[in-house]
C-alpha cells in the first residue's frame, strides 16, 4: 500500500507542523510530508520547512482578487505535489466547499477547544469569558461548516481561576502536540472509519 502524502498549511508560527515534523521523521507517522503551504510571505512555519528540507511555499492571500482564485492556486499546489491527506496546522482561513469537495474527508484539522462548544478564531477568550472549567483541543474532519466536522480526538485541560488567554493556549498547545500527530497517525494507518457524525477508531 502506497504511502500518503502530506500537505499543511499554516498560516502564522507552525508549531503543530513541527511537532508533525518529529513525528514523521521518527517514524511514528508513516508517511511524507511533500509540502508546506501558507498564505502569509513572513509565516515561520516556511523556516520550518526549509530546516526540516520539506518544500515550502507561499500563496499569499493578497494577490489574489478572490477567495475561488486563492483557493484554485492552493489545490494546484497540492495536486502537483501528489499531496493525498490535507492538514490544516493554524491556517486561519475557512475553506470553500470547492475546495473541500476537492478532498472530500481527506481534509484535518486542530481546534484549542472541546467542539462543539467554542468554535471560531477566539476559542480561548471565548473559554475564558464564559467560564468553563475545562477546555482542550479537538482534531477533526473539515466539512463545509466552521469547525464542524466529524470528531477525531478530543483532549482535555483544566481551565484555572488566574489563567490569561497566554497561559491557556500554552496548555492546551501542549495536548495539540501530542493529540494531531497521533490522528494523523491512525488516518495514515487506516484505522480511522467516518459513520456520519462519527468516527470509529479501529484498533
Amino acid at each position: 500500500m502506497s504511502r500518503e502524502v502530506l500537505g499543511i498549511l499554516c498560516s502564522g508560527r507552525g508549531s503543530n507542523l513541527q511537532s508533525i515534523i518529529e513525528n514523521v521523521n521518527t517514524g511514528k507517522i508513516n508517511a511524507e510530508i511533500k509540502i508546506v503551504l501558507t498564505d502569509k510571505p513572513n509565516a515561520m512555519a516556511l523556516t520550518r520547512a526549509k530546516e526540516a528540507g520539506i518544500s515550502g511555499v507561499c500563496v499569499d492571500r493578497k494577490l489574489y482578487e478572490t477567495r475561488e482564485a486563492f483557493e484554485e492556486a492552493l489545490l494546484a499546489e497540492l495536486k502537483k505535489a501528489g499531496v493525498t491527506l490535507v492538514i490544516l496546522a493554524g491556517f486561519m482561513r475557512l475553506l470553500s466547499p470547492l475546495f473541500v469537495r476537492a478532498y472530500e474527508k481527506r481534509i484535518m484539522n486542530i481546534h484549542p477547544a472541546l467542539l462543539p462548544s467554542f468554535q471560531g478564531a477566539h476559542a480561548h477568550r471565548d473559554v475564558l469569558a464564559y467560564g468553563v472549567k475545562v477546555s482542550g483541543a479537538t482534531v477533526h474532519f473539515v466539512d463545509e461548516g466552521m469547525d464542524s466536522g466529524p470528531i477525531i480526538l478530543q483532549g482535555a485541560v483544566s481551565v484555572l481561576d488566574e489563567d490569561t488567554e497566554d497561559t491557556l493556549a500554552a496548555r492546551v498547545l501542549e495536548v495539540e502536540h501530542k493529540l494531531y500527530p497521533e490522528a494523523i497517525r491512525l488516518f495514515v494507518e487506516g484505522k480511522l472509519k467516518i459513520e456520519g457524525r462519527k468516527v470509529r477508531i479501529l484498533e
